[in-house]
């Protein structure tokens, strides 16, 4: 009979013993085996081994069975009888070795493991001859996790993991299940209570409200080689990139993944962009975040379907040519008490201190980026984005709130660094580190920053110092031409440097141009809304502001519904205004922003050097006029492209210009032709310099002109 005394038996029964495998199972005793199991209110319980032995278990304590088998260790079955059941065979979970091996233990506690969806979480896998999942958890803090689910009634006694040591990691197998199956872990704390949690790792999820995480595995068959291989043998930064900003469950309320496939191709196609960005995909507990507050960082949201239904949507994208980018949300996390939030019952994802834990203006905590396993966390799931779903870029939210300590905080506060300043070093190592391992595995990649600062080296390389993105929101730019374009033409004469300024810091870092959700929510109206004038005037407006934003060095991102006039301010809880496309008008100004696209992608001197200031240059007239911007593009041949803008409410006649190269200029772009619902002032489709390369132009009012002269 077994030695074990009463308290571990009990602890064990319970599924509170840190280490049920050191008792349950099959354990070497001298010449024999002793296997032990837990089967409470069992009538029998018989061990049957694969050999055919068969092993009577007697009751020890509290649901505890022990046996003995003389044989060689082999695999076995329990078969357990119950009062007035048949009798219930099954394999036994702590038969089985651990799932989790030494070389990984070290990685994550190292922070380098770079493939952690690969380790923890749920995975359905064959081990020890059979099928079944491996779970697997990290919770230093924890006195004992438990399994709970549909597997087991939501009693997890009978399903307790073991603790891996000193890594803080839990795991157990269990045989039988697979695909489908609902759980959260049960965590006992510190202080002795249990607290039920999603797992972190999880790959999928109920769909909210509930929050359970669900087991899921895949064996989606790509088909954009041909994509990734072209993909990896290009740089971004030298390409044209214009993007569409989606959020998908108000683009066309109802579609999940696959449903949107063809409508979003479809459409993406038809008005020209390049990309396109989809607000956080991540699961999130409340819609109203929009994404921005992550629950599951490895789950796509449930809300339209499968993980599988998303690399469907990608793979088709990917198959018409569309990349495809997503928001990612490392800075902050929601305090859900299903969640991340204090996980094993202490600050674990989260900073311990709140002067660096805590986002008090969103309600929201702050990873501990300083922690191994913390920022193995955040650079391994980027990683899982790229190589499980095959985005072509992530889009970091709130890059400013990660640099700086004292960020949206009063003094007394926030603690400095070490140095006694206000940056947030140890975030600025992680974005490095992700930036730079995502580069290194995934070439042709784009990782873009959401920074609103003047911070330097957004887009330096981390070896020399900078953070490693390739790409960072040119918010400044952003700020200043929306407060420019809504003045009346009247008085646009008088704040020329509102539109002027960002030429001065505009090869300072690669930029992507954002015309953002962030724009047109919070009682800010639509972009169409904040255009002066009359109908006529808003319209023409948006087609110049369009003009100047796409010819303007950098790439472009505009929100969805822009690019038809959208004229409600944007709600996640509607669709967007469809029916604006019924009325000519605005039908017209979707037309003109796929020329626009069109156009652009034609004209490598619009994006091939678009952080190269030596292939920009302002254009000069004899007589400056404050309401007309006028600058020139060059691309790597020498094909050029000038652009022309008249930001005042008339058309100006005669108007003389330099341009950078003597000869004919087509007129490749007229924002107010009448096919698009302009007046029809223009230049008869090519302008005819002199000698010395002066033009007379007739400028449309409201209006915006591109000219090409091709080199040679």
């Amino acid at each position: 009979m077994t030695s074990i005394d009463d308290a571990t038996l009990d602890a064990v029964a319970e599924g509170s013993h840190h280490d049920p495998h050191a008792i349950l199972g099959l354990h070497e005793n001298g010449k024999t085996w002793a296997v032990r199991a837990r089967r409470p209110l069992a009538d029998t319980v018989t061990a049957v081994f694969s050999d055919g032995d068969r092993v009577e278990l007697t009751h020890l304590r509290s649901g505890i069975w022990e046996g003995v088998r003389a044989g060689s260790p082999e695999p076995y079955q329990l078969v357990t009888t119950y009062p007035d059941a048949p009798a219930h065979t099954a394999d036994d979970p702590y038969r089985h070795t651990p799932t989790v091996g030494e070389v990984d233990l070290h990685l994550i506690a190292e922070g380098r493991h770079e493939q952690l969806w690969r380790v923890l979480g749920a995975q359905v896998r064959r081990h020890g001859g059979v099928d079944g999942v491996a779970f697997a958890v990290w919770a230093p803090n924890a006195r004992a996790v438990r399994l709970v689910g549909d597997l087991n009634g939501w009693d997890g006694r009978g399903h307790a993991l073991r603790s891996m040591g000193g890594s803080g990691v839990w795991e157990l197998f269990v045989p039988g299940i697979g695909d489908g199956t609902v759980y959260k872990y049960e965590i006992r704390t510190p202080d002795g209570d249990w607290i039920l949690k999603a797992d972190p790792m999880a790959r999928f999820a109920e769909v909210p409200p509930a929050t359970a995480s669900v087991v899921t595995s895949t064996d989606y068959r790509w088909g954009d080689d041909a994509w990734l291989d072209v993909r990896g043998n290009r740089s971004p930064l030298d390409q044209p990139m214009s993007v569409y900003e989606v959020h998908l469950g108000s683009w066309r309320p109802g579609l999940g993944y696959r449903e949107a496939a063809d409508p979003l191709i479809e459409y993406v196609t038809e008005t020209g962009f390049t990309h396109v960005e989809f607000l956080p995909l991540a699961e999130h507990p409340f819609g109203g975040s929009w994404g921005y507050q992550v629950s599951g960082y490895y789950a796509p949201t449930s809300r339209f379907g499968t993980p599988d239904d998303l690399r469907y949507l990608i793979d088709r994208l990917h198959g018409a040519g569309i990349g495809v980018i997503m928001d990612w949300v490392p800075g902050h996390f929601p305090k859900d008490a299903f969640a991340l939030a204090r996980f094993d019952g202490r600050p674990l994802y989260e900073h311990p201190d709140p002067r660096r834990g805590e986002h008090k203006d969103w309600g929201t905590l702050i990873f501990d980026y300083g922690r191994n396993e913390v920022r193995n966390f955040l650079v391994a799931n980027a990683l899982y984005w790229f190589e499980e779903f095959h985005v072509d870029g992530l889009r970091v939210d709130a890059v400013a709130s990660m640099l700086y300590l004292d960020y949206s905080r009063e003094p007394g506060e926030w603690e400095p660094n070490i140095h006694g300043g206000r940056e947030n070093l140890e975030a600025i190592r992680f974005l490095q580190e992700v930036n730079a391992t995502s580069y290194k595995r995934y070439p042709g990649i784009a990782m873009i920053a959401e920074e609103s600062t003047s911070f330097p080296g957004v887009t330096a390389p981390t070896s020399a110092g900078g953070l490693g993105f390739g790409f960072k929101w040119n918010m400044g730019w952003m700020n200043d031409s929306l407060v420019y374009i809504s003045r009346d033409p009247m008085h646009r004469s008088h704040h020329e440097g509102e539109l002027s300024f960002s030429f001065v810091y505009a090869f300072s870092e690669n930029f992507v141009l954002p015309i953002s959700h962030d724009e047109v929510v919070h009682g800010k109206g639509s972009l169409f809304t904040r255009m002066p004038g009359d109908h006529w005037q808003k319209l023409a407006n948006m087609r110049l502001y369009l003009s100047y934003m796409w010819a303007h060095p950098g790439k472009q991102l505009l929100f969805m519904g822009q690019e038809f006039g959208q004229l409600s301010e944007w709600s996640e809880g509607r669709g967007l205004d469809w029916w604006l496309l019924d009325q000519p008008t605005h039908a017209q100004l979707r037309s003109f922003l796929g020329t626009l696209n069109r156009v652009y992608r034609e004209q490598a001197a619009l994006w091939a050097r678009d952080s190269d200031g030596a292939a920009f240059a302002r254009l000069g007239a004899p007589v400056w006029n404050p309401d007309v911007s006028a600058f020139a593009r060059r691309d790597h041949h020498g094909n050029t492209v000038a652009v022309i803008c008249n930001f005042s409410g008339s058309p100006l006649s005669d108007f003389a210009l330099d341009l950078p190269e003597a000869g004919r200029w087509e007129e490749i772009v007229n924002s107010d032709a009448l096919e698009y619902g302009g007046s029809g002032v223009g230049n008869l489709g090519a302008v005819q310099t002199d000698a010395a390369g002066r033009a007379v132009l007739s400028l449309p009012p409201l209006g915006a002109l591109w000219l090409h002269h091709r080199a040679g």
